[in-house]
């Protein structure tokens, strides 16, 4: 099989949604033959199974089965085997070959962007291997663009504060950025840049391809932020007001360690004023 070939289901993203009907393999296939036919699922699915449900009824075409194998291929996670498919239709497997061998020919000549391969034992369909620099851009850049809300706001924060550690980036966003994070270093978007020389915590930058992405030259580029958020230093004094306000709260006799109202606001979440409730699904 062509490293170069996307095959099967995989062939066209949401398949399986367009088709409204779940995917299968094989074995679930032969399953589901036997449930109908009220058979042996040990002969589903193979070419006596196919041969003893095509008695029962009139025989058709190769031509008129080619539509519902086309739906069986389309809904398949895996190679399926011409007796499982000829299971499937309740026809013989000689009419079944003729009728597979008959698409692939078809879609040969009409030159399609996809083919019909008997590969391992089954078919299958896969796309031709000349579109393969075609796919993979199309699939590179689909995921840039498919950044969550959460991945662009991290992003923007990194983008900003750079180099930053990944606990700061937390403490501005006030969630826990974990998972936005490993999204970003695998689409190349900001890379490792040391450890921070005091807390020994890793930092992070943003990459050359994000800016190629964005179409700057260089991080000093970047717009300015607004006006109502605050630059770092005043983000990194206010926050470590309210921390001490916590601790001094928290060691007072009076305070018992309790919360308050005025701890409950001074989040970091709302000191940022970024509108989050203090948490969201990265």
């Amino acid at each position: 099989m062509d490293d170069e070939t996307m095959t099967g289901a995989g062939a066209v993203d949401g398949m399986e949604a367009a088709a409204g009907t779940p995917a299968h393999g094989a074995a679930a296939l032969s399953e589901a033959v036997a449930a109908r036919a009220g058979s042996d699922p040990d002969t589903a699915g193979t070419e006596a199974g196919a041969d003893a449900e095509a008695e029962a009824g009139e025989v058709r075409t190769a031509a008129e089965i080619e539509p519902e194998l086309e739906a069986l291929l389309l809904m398949a996670e895996e190679a399926l085997p011409t007796a499982v498919l000829a299971g499937a239709v309740g026809t013989p497997v000689a009419i079944v070959e003729t009728a597979l061998a008959d698409l692939a020919a078809f879609y040969d000549e009409t030159g399609r962007g996809f083919e019909l391969r008997d590969v391992g034992g089954g078919w299958r369909y896969s796309t031709r291997p000349r579109h393969h620099e075609l796919l993979c851009r199309w699939m590179i850049e689909g995921q840039v663009n498919r950044l969550t809300q959460a991945g662009l706001e991290t992003l923007a924060v990194i983008a900003y504060l750079q180099p930053v550690s990944r606990s700061r980036v937390s403490a501005v966003r006030g969630v826990n950025v974990d998972s936005a994070v490993r999204t970003l270093l695998a689409r190349d978007l900001i890379a490792e840049a040391g450890q921070d020389e005091v807390t020994g915590a890793g930092l992070l930058r943003t990459t050359d391809y994000f800016l190629e992405r964005i179409g700057l030259a260089s991080v000093d580029d970047l717009p300015p932020i607004a006006p109502r958020l605050p630059d770092a230093a005043q983000l990194e004094a206010e926050l470590a007001s309210l921390a001490e306000a916590r601790l001094a709260t928290s060691e007072s006799p009076s305070g018992g360690g309790a919360t308050t109202d005025d701890d409950r606001v001074a989040t970091p979440a709302a000191a940022t004023s970024t509108g989050e409730p203090g948490a969201d699904n990265e």
